[in-house]
């Protein structure tokens, strides 16, 4: 099999494509030929040397895939070899075959694509996760998204607009003119603009009742204080301490140091309340996720949730995915298409 590899810490450049040894599946397994894997931000961190849950360097990384069931181990019923399937992986995602146990692994409904499928199970599991499992999202309540033309920022929106919820989000201004025609009520650029005032103008002063955090360090605290009354804060994520190419010490401890610490009695004065979520360390509950699986599978069958891919990258042009990513250049999915596969 074919693997793209991550061969040191440091810029894209260190993505080598390389050859490996076919897994077998075992007792309650499938093998997956696969046809797309998701590429997010965690990846990213990972080759830097800032995602603490990643294998040990050299390694290959990838939390999701799409594919086809080409072997099924013992024990596994509900899939047959030939089923078009949506995954994850616990790492290893960058490789044209993998093997994951059978209970991360959901069928693909007929009227959608292997590319479609492949956004589905990190971005859209992570934005139910805090939405819905955790959020208990309302109709009529506003959600403040930052990063909303990423992969869960339009998953986000998605769920908000099933629920009846209002989404406002956070992106530069080139991407706000598309942003609004997918449903976001209003958009603030980052660059230029104070979110915090802007959610303030924007609700008459109350704040909002959800956000959802990627960035880490300042904007935690004021995402915090942008909250309404019975507010919750979610955070995901730490991408403002990518900066440049390479591990930058400098930035990451500028980050920490300005991550605020939520005293009890703020919370409880204030009715608020404050997440945080990593689907990476959830692969132990996948018992209990599995109906919100099946769920968001259900909703994208019927054309309720329908991801949005940007950009498609061969196996070989891994580096090049990452710079796009990194660069904050796309709108949606960024994925890697497995060698010899056509869509």
């Amino acid at each position: 099999m074919k693997q793209v590899w991550i061969t040191g810490k440091g810029g894209p450049q260190t993505l080598q494509l390389r050859e490996g040894a076919d897994p077998t599946a075992g007792a309650g397994q499938l093998r997956i030929r696969v046809a797309f894997a998701g590429i997010n931000f965690a990846d990213i961190q990972a080759r830097m040397g800032q995602y603490p849950d990643a294998p040990p360097i050299p390694c290959v990384v990838g939390y999701e895939v799409s594919g086809v069931v080409d072997q099924v181990g013992s024990g596994v019923s509900g899939f047959s070899q030939g089923d078009r399937v949506l995954s994850f992986t616990r790492f290893g995602g960058y490789s044209d075959t993998v093997v994951v146990d059978s209970a991360w692994a959901h069928k693909v409904p007929e009227s959608v694509s292997l590319e479609a499928a492949a956004a589905v199970p990190v971005n859209y599991a992570t934005a139910w996760t805090m939405l819905v499992r955790l959020g208990a999202l309302r109709e009529g309540e506003t959600v403040l998204v930052h990063s909303a033309g990423g992969g869960v920022g339009i998953a986000a929106l998605q769920i908000c607009r099933w629920r009846g919820a209002i989404a406002i989000g956070t992106a530069s201004a080139g991407k706000h003119a598309r942003l609004k025609e997918l449903g976001y009520a209003h958009c603030i650029d980052y660059r230029k603009q104070d979110f915090a005032r802007e959610v303030k103008r924007y609700t008459g002063g109350r704040g909002v009742d959800v956000i959802l955090d990627p960035q880490g360090g300042s904007s935690f605290r004021r995402s915090y204080r942008s909250l309404a009354p019975l507010g919750r804060l979610f955070m995901f994520g730490m991408a403002g301490s990518v900066q440049g190419e390479r591990m930058n010490p400098l930035a990451l401890l500028r980050e920490l140091a300005t991550t605020p610490w939520f005293h009890p009695l703020s919370l409880l004065n204030n009715n608020r309340g404050v997440f945080g979520t990593n689907m990476g360390r959830l692969f132990d509950e996948f018992g209990r996720l599995a109906p919100d699986m099946v769920e968001i599978v259900r909703l994208l069958g019927e054309g309720t949730l329908a991801p949005v891919v940007d950009q498609i990258f061969p196996f070989a042009e891994a580096a090049a995915a990452h710079h796009y990513l990194q660069d904050r250049k796309n709108f949606g999915k960024v994925l890697l298409r497995s060698p010899g596969f056509e869509s």
